[in-house]
């Protein structure tokens, strides 16, 4: 059986893969491992405060490992950050990590050689499953979970804040991936066939937020819209 960590993020398709792996006799889980804003105390890119992650995780079973991450970093610091993160992981006798990816090729790629690096190994329970059959069995094995960040490039801000059921799904655009995978958006789960009770939390402010793609013009921003959990 192969030691493994698990790569949190909070959502709906960790919870799915977390799921899979579980029933899966070749791996055991050792802990979870999910990236933080050290500034702000949020998962990166969905913005649920870590007291909302340390609930999950409390739930689930399993130990957390939080890797605190500066507000800004860049790809050569944060490639060194998790380079000596995997290396004490490996040190402890981990060969495998655990992704919930669905498609992005170039992104399992990067995941892969990152890990050769160290000697390690990993691994995509739902890689190349349609992301639609996905969302109904995510659904039917009693997954629940809540939008917490949307895209406003993509999505309007009538999203952010909605439970994620087929009534979700069936309102979204033409060409917005049913799994968010692009990056639509992101979700907390809270309830499911991996928690030994549901999360409790309470729905907070929804919150806007502008980030700008280009350093070299002010104007090239995005806006994000997040529903605040506490």
């Amino acid at each position: 059986m192969h030691q493994a960590l698990f790569n949190w993020s909070g959502g709906k398709d960790s919870g799915l893969a977390l799921y899979h792996v579980l029933k899966d006799k070749r791996f055991d889980i050792k802990k979870l491992m999910t990236t933080v804003n050290a500034e702000v105390e949020r998962i990166s890119m969905h913005g649920v405060h870590k007291t909302l992650l340390e609930r999950q995780v409390e739930a689930i079973g399993i130990p957390l490992s939080i890797i605190s991450l500066p507000g800004e970093i860049n790809m050569a610091d944060y490639d060194q950050l998790m380079k000596n993160v995997l290396n004490k992981a490996s040190a402890e006798g981990i060969t495998h990590s655990v992704f919930g990816d669905i498609f992005l090729e170039d992104l399992k790629s990067y995941r892969e050689e990152r890990l050769k690096e160290v000697g390690m190994s990993a691994h995509f329970p739902l890689w190349k499953r349609s992301t639609s059959e996905l969302v109904k069995e995510f659904l039917s094995l009693g997954f629940r979970t809540m939008v917490v960040a949307i895209d406003g490039s993509k999505l309007d801000k009538s999203f952010v804040g909605r439970e994620l059921d087929m009534d979700f799904v069936n309102d979204l655009p033409k060409g917005v991936d049913p799994c968010g995978e692009n990056g639509e958006f992101h979700s907390y789960v809270f309830d499911g066939p991996i928690f030994k009770h549901p999360v409790p939390f309470e729905i907070g402010e929804v919150v806007k937020k502008e980030y700008k793609l280009s350093k070299d013009n002010p104007n090239d921003t995005v806006t994000y819209w997040f529903q605040d959990l506490k």
